[in-house]
């Protein structure tokens, strides 16, 4: 029985050692393809990305580089040759856009230094300006960024109606810009008595004011901005999650449905071709009227 004993435990400390070193073989084995995969990573992760050659040369590359890439795919196939130049919209609909993301980066860093109360506000905003590294730099940048989107989103909006981008199949999209237009116009307002200074208190002051003209529903409009009789503490907080949570998520949301819209209804619109104008201008099926087209090329 004791010789039975002594052979299993001269047995099983052998046995470790085989588990090992048969588990080193498995590694060992397996390592080359390991460092492989590591060592291509950045390739894999590209080839996910953009799923298609660095530099397409035929249409069939060039349609299979937008369709199987989620980067490219918002943005349509092909294009019309007008929306190639810059004085066709100016640009004005991503540069309004790329102020929106300048807005919500320095107002997320304002947020870390900004307190929304009526005894702290206003100093808080000297100490931003005095006492934080880069503060004034920032607050400006917040506040012309706010301007120029105000300015650039009006001036898309008239870019639009002169060019006839209102028109079918775009008549909703142009409904959802005319909403952005307001909400930009709300965080404008909104964000001007955050500072709660002398002009900040008087232009709220004045603007619920003509806000409670509103037939019908003007004093439960101004009751709802102020929180009150007058211009206080439930203002500010009113304002302040309107500013930084309210109409961001709103005007976020329609900012990625009208890009959508964009995309879905075939880009940015131009002007109607050659065929489409004389059917609509010649009558009898475009037979009414005899162009010279090379007279005018």
């Amino acid at each position: 029985m004791s010789l039975q004993l002594n052979e299993k435990e001269e047995a099983t400390p052998g046995a470790k050692p085989d588990l090992w070193q048969r588990l080193l073989q498995v590694i060992y084995r397996q390592s080359p393809a390991l460092f492989e995969s590591i060592r291509g990573l950045p390739v894999n992760v590209y080839k996910s990305i953009y799923r298609t050659t660095a530099f397409p040369k035929t249409e069939r590359e060039r349609s299979e580089a937008f369709f199987n890439s989620f980067l490219l795919h918002i943005q349509p196939v092909k294009i019309q040759r007008h929306a190639l130049r810059y004085t066709y919209t100016f640009g004005l609909g991503l540069i309004s856009l790329y102020l929106f993301g300048i807005l919500s980066v320095t107002g997320v860093l304002l947020m870390f230094y900004y307190v929304p109360s009526t005894h702290m506000a206003y100093q808080r905003m000297l100490d931003l300006s005095s006492s934080v590294s880069f503060g004034q730099l920032l607050r400006n940048m917040h506040r012309w960024a706010a301007h120029m989107m105000v300015a650039t989103v009006f001036l898309h909006m008239c870019r639009v109606f002169y060019t006839g981008a209102y028109k079918p199949p775009r008549e909703f999209n142009w409904v959802i810009g005319v909403i952005l237009l307001v909400v930009t116009c709300f965080l404008s307002f909104t964000g001007y008595l955050l500072p709660w200074d002398q002009l900040a208190y008087w232009a709220v002051e004045v603007g619920t004011s003509i806000a409670g003209y509103t037939p019908y529903f003007g004093h439960q409009i101004k009751w709802a901005l102020l929180g009150g009789r007058n211009v206080g503490q439930e203002t500010l907080i009113r304002f302040y999650v309107l500013h930084v949570a309210v109409l961001p998520l709103l005007a976020t949301s329609l900012i990625v449905y009208h890009f959508w819209r964009i995309r879905k209804d075939g880009g940015i619109s131009g002007p109607e071709d050659d065929e489409s104008y004389l059917e609509r201008v010649g009558g009898n099926n475009g037979q009414g009227a005899n162009w010279d087209w090379g007279a005018h090329s």
